[in-house]
């Protein structure tokens, strides 16, 4: 195979990867449209089905007619034959075999019509029945392709923000340990606030004469003699 005919088949199927892409981007939409169709034809089937009914009933009416007629005509030949008048009841035969040919045409009509009611039922309830299925799994597809897509959505802005939220929570130990820092000085400066507050104090007890200063004569004399004695 040369380069033309190798180029030739990537782009055929390039041009096939394509159109298989755009169909199934369209899916749901055709499938949409294609349930639309289906329901059209199954309402002209019940249209079809109610007239054939319609006919079937008006069938059943003038087959009845028929079967009555001939009764009717049956009982006028018997009159006659129980008369003796033979041509009469002969003419009358004549009447009842055109009688019963429209009745048996009457009759097999109705049945005809039976039939094509019955098996347009029966293709009606199967229409109705995969339509039905094919609704659930089109409301199925639906919704997983929602949730689909909204977990793609979340992926990209969570993988996208992994960065930023990286940052954020660096930023906030960055506050809590400046936070915590500032603390700590306010806890020293308040307690060296304390110990020259009392400082303060006990120096003046001791130029008031009223503790005695550790580290004056009289203190340290007082240490020695204790410590000569024991």
């Amino acid at each position: 195979m040369n380069i033309w005919n190798k180029l030739m088949t990537a782009l055929r199927g390039g041009a096939n990867e394509m159109g298989e892409s755009l169909v199934d981007g369209q899916a749901l939409r055709i499938l949409d449209q294609e349930i639309r169709d289906a329901d059209l034809e199954l309402r002209r089937s019940k249209e079809a089905l109610a007239e054939i009914m319609a006919k079937h009933k008006l069938a059943e009416e003038r087959a009845a007619k028929s079967r009555a007629k001939v009764g009717e005509y049956e009982a006028y030949a018997i009159k006659a034959l129980e008369s003796g008048d033979e041509a009469l009841a002969r003419e009358v035969a004549a009447k009842i075999a055109q009688l019963e040919g429209s009745r048996d045409g009457d009759e097999q009509q109705v049945t005809q019509f039976a039939a094509s009611i019955a098996d347009l039922r029966r293709a009606i309830a199967q229409a109705e029945g995969n339509i039905r299925r094919l609704k659930q799994q089109v409301d199925t597809v639906k919704a997983t392709e929602s949730v689909q897509r909204a977990q793609a959505t979340v992926a990209s802005r969570y993988s996208g923000s992994q960065t930023k939220l990286q940052t954020a929570v660096e930023s906030l130990e960055r506050i809590k340990a400046r936070q915590a820092e500032r603390g700590a000085r306010m806890n020293a400066a308040a307690e060296l606030a304390r110990e020259e507050g009392q400082d303060a104090l006990d120096t003046k007890l001791r130029e008031a004469g009223i503790i005695a200063d550790p580290a004056g004569a009289d203190a340290v004399l007082e240490r020695l003699k204790l410590k000569s004695a024991g």
